[in-house]
This record gives structure tokens, sequence and C-alpha cells, in this order.
């Protein structure tokens, strides 16, 4: 865009401050002062000055106006100096004419440019902005339901998605510093490559608001390493989906729930940024149930499963300080392949001997209460609950060590057709079996302040061809 020298005045009718104005301008045009005024929304508004309509808004958006009037100081096509609103001090410099605006207060706020109004300034972005987004558009037909035609292209999990507008994309793109061209992770089952626009179209689809852009980017990093095997997560006919568990300040700043029904529905950035993870796996990875998916009964949290750690409350460590992120840093995104949730009812328990009993005992159910060694677990443990431990000094890895200890369980007990159940551990077992190893148990601090309930989230195979708990730092 070329801009002429001199000054530039952009403005609206539909403002008092620019009415104000007007005189002002007109003045400045009888003092020989190159002036072009470009108007928002009447060309021929104000009189006695050269007018360019700038309905369509392009030189608005090109420059970056905010606040109407504007005045700008132009010099080789390029702006130099500027004021937003009425000022006369500065006005008078910019222009050089002391006795300009004299009749006039000395100071008046202006009103907001129609460039930057909600939904117009996404359209401007799309239609004038350098940024294009490279994803294939898909046009519909004008008779045709935006939010069916999600559902016809397969583009759903079976809930009504958000279409993803080129102007909704864009404003999601504003959540993080990344690229939108910058590769993100290649997705199984099909390793197509992702990159930034493409988390950010599911993103909206699942409903995320653009702040939690950056979590779900480290979500998707996550999902499609080796060590957590996504490919394997989706191909198994076992229960278990990605599990997201996030720390640090960033889920305090997008006010994610670490509290009362953190487990549950009603908190939108639990709800969508693990749904956005599943979008992308879906529409990107091609992983669809039927397809690779091929789970026997999956679980409601393949849907959506995402929580925030209660760091504040808790008598331990964080997840994200146990993986060796420290809270210093904006946050952390942990993934752990995960089915159901399980409860843990023991209102009773007042010492921490007690309480891990009942943890044991409910543990061991996890897979089946004769299969060891292979299974993994999540254990949420509520604020009555860690009070407990608290109360007697019990560190996180002095409950993890009387936990594995209680689930050391002599080999006899678990083989084949003991008790009349064929299931169980091979014949040629012996001594004594644990349940998990130490690095497929994991203690996290969550939920209500009252209520003496704790969960387990069972995990899938820990082995080689398993997988295992990731965490990625969120950011930008």
């Amino acid at each position: 865009m070329h801009l002429p020298d001199g000054l530039i005045a952009v403005v609206k009718r539909d403002c008092p401050t620019c009415q104000l104005t007007a005189p002002v301008l007109a003045s400045i045009h009888e003092a020989g002062v190159p002036l072009v005024v470009y108007s928002q929304d009447d060309p021929s508004f104000p009189s006695g000055v050269t007018v360019v309509d700038d309905s369509p808004l392009e030189v608005s958006f090109d420059l970056g106006i905010e606040i109407v009037p504007t005045l700008i100081q132009v010099a080789d096509g390029k702006p130099l100096r500027r004021v937003e609103g009425w000022v006369r001090q500065d006005w008078q410099a910019l222009t050089g004419l002391r006795e300009l605006g004299t009749d006039l207060p000395a100071l008046r706020p202006g009103c907001g440019s129609l460039s930057v109004e909600p939904g117009i300034a996404e359209r401007l972005a799309v239609r004038f902005g350098t940024t294009r987004l490279t994803s294939r558009q898909v046009d519909l037909g004008e008779l045709e339901d935006d939010l069916e035609a999600c559902f016809d292209r397969g583009w759903t999990d079976g809930l009504p998605v958000v279409p993803p507008t080129a102007e909704r994309v864009l404003r999601m793109l504003e959540g993080t510093a990344r690229s939108k061209d910058e590769v993100v992770a290649v997705v199984p089952p099909d390793l197509a490559a992702c990159t930034v626009e493409k988390v950010a179209i599911n993103a909206v689809l699942a409903g995320c608001k653009p702040e939690y852009l950056p979590v779900v980017l480290a979500a998707v990093e996550a999902a499609c390493t080796d060590e957590f095997n996504m490919h394997g997560v989706l191909a198994t006919t076992h229960f278990v989906g990605p599990v997201v568990i996030v720390n640090g300040p960033i889920a305090r700043e997008i006010d994610m729930n670490s509290g009362v029904n953190a487990l549950g529905q009603g908190n939108r950035a639990n709800a969508t940024i693990g749904r956005a993870l599943q979008l992308v796996i879906r529409n990107v990875g091609g992983g669809r149930p039927g397809g690779v998916d091929r789970a026997t009964l999956g679980n409601p949290g393949k849907y959506t499963f995402c929580f925030a750690e209660d760091e504040v409350g808790s008598p331990w460590e964080s997840l994200a300080s146990e993986r060796g992120i420290e809270s210093a840093t904006r946050g952390a995104v942990s993934l752990f392949a995960g089915e159901g949730v399980r409860g843990v009812v023991d209102q009773l328990s007042r010492t921490p001997e007690s309480l891990a009993g009942s943890f044991a005992a409910c543990l061991r159910t996890v897979a089946h209460p004769k299969l060891f060694g292979r299974w993994d677990a999540l254990v949420v443990i509520s604020p009555e609950h860690a009070r407990t431990f608290r109360q007697a000094g019990w560190s996180k890895p002095q409950v993890r060590s009387r936990l594995l200890e209680l689930l050391t369980v002599p080999a006899e007990e678990l083989v084949r057709d003991v008790d009349g159940i064929a299931e169980g551990m091979p014949t040629s077992s012996d001594g004594a079996l644990t349940k998990f190893s130490p690095g497929g148990l994991w203690l996290v601090h969550a939920g209500g302040q009252a209520g003496m309930f704790s969960a387990i989230i069972g995990g899938w195979s820990g082995g080689p061809g398993g997988s295992q708990l990731v965490t990625r730092e969120v950011g930008p």
C-alpha cells in the first residue's frame, strides 16, 4: 500500500471525537499542510478536506488502526509518528500549527476503530492479512448446514463441533508464537505431518480458546512420541486413550479445573484441550473407531480426558517436577494411556498405613487381580486422603514404595487356575511378583476439599510395545 507523504487522518462519522476534530482537520487543510483523510463509514465526512473512502477498511487494517481519530505523519511512504484520539498538544506538534484547536478541550479520547471490532478484525485478516492459511478450503453449498457438514465429512467425534472458518483459525493461531507452518509432529496411524495450523484447526473444532493452543500443541507432541506409542494405544483392543495432566502456571492462567469435579464435566479448558488432541489424532492421523482404533469397548475418556494437578494444595512435588520440568517454567503436559476412572472409597482410615492398604487393595484390580508386572496405573489422590499422608509426614516416594511393597504377592497365588480362575500369570512363575514396576505407578493430587474419595486410572501395557508416560514442556 502506497501512502501519500504528509499527514493522514483515519476517522468515522459515528465517533463524537471525530466530529469534534472535523473543524480541526479542515483548518489543517486550509493551512496548506498536506492531508488525506480516510473515512471508515461515510466518504462525505468530514467536509472541507480530501476524503478517501475506507469502508472496506483495508487502509485501517494495514495501518493497524485501533482508535479513531488517528493522525499519522508519513514520510517516503512510511508512517513515522501517530496520535490516537484528540490530544491538542500532540496534534499541534505533528502539524506544526501552534494555534490548532485552541477552542477545543485539551484532551478527548477517541473511539474504537471499526477494523478491530469482534468478527470484523478476523475477516479483515483473512482478506488483507499477510498470514495465509495453506489448508484446503472446503466450500459448502448455499443451503448446507455448517454443523451437519462437519458430521457428514467425518470431522467430529460424534458430538457437534465448531466449524473451523478461516477467521476462527487465524484467531486461534494468535494463541501461539510458533509459525503456523512449523511441523509439530508426525501423527499416527497414517504418519501424517501435522503443522501448527492443522492443530489450530482441530482446536477450533474442539471449542478451544486461543490461549489453550500452546497446551494442545504440547499434548500433540507428547502423543506422537515413540514412548507414548499412540499407534499402539489406538490399535489395542484394550480400553485406553490419552489422559492429559497439566502442570504449572499455564493451568491457572487458562482457568483449568484441578478441584471439585476435576475429572468431570463443566470446565471449558479441561474439556476442549483433551478433545482437541483426540480430533488431531482422528482428522490428521486417521485414527478412527472401526479403522485402526480397535477398542473392544473403549471408555468415555476417549472423547476427552484432561485435568490440571492441584499443585498449590499438594503435600508433594508435582508430576512435572517429578518428570524433571521445574515449576518456574510456563508449564508441562503429561500423557498417560489410561482407561476409565475407578473409585477408591475409604472414609475411615486415619493412618497412612491403613489408607495405603486400601489403595493397594484397589490397585490390585487393575486389569485383573491375578495379572502382575505388565500394567501401569495413575492414582489421583484427593485432598482429604492426601491430608492423611501429609499429617504423617509421608513423602510421595514413601507412599509409592509402600504401595509397591503391599502389591508384592507370592507368585503361587497368581498362577492360572488358582481359585478356579483360568486367568492369571504363567505356571512357571515363582517367588514373588510386584503388580507395577517403580516407573509404572504415578501419583497426582487433585479434587475437591470434601470427600474421602480418590481415583485409580488403570493403564495399558508399560513394557515393550506398550505405552510410557510422556511429559512435554508447554512452549510459546
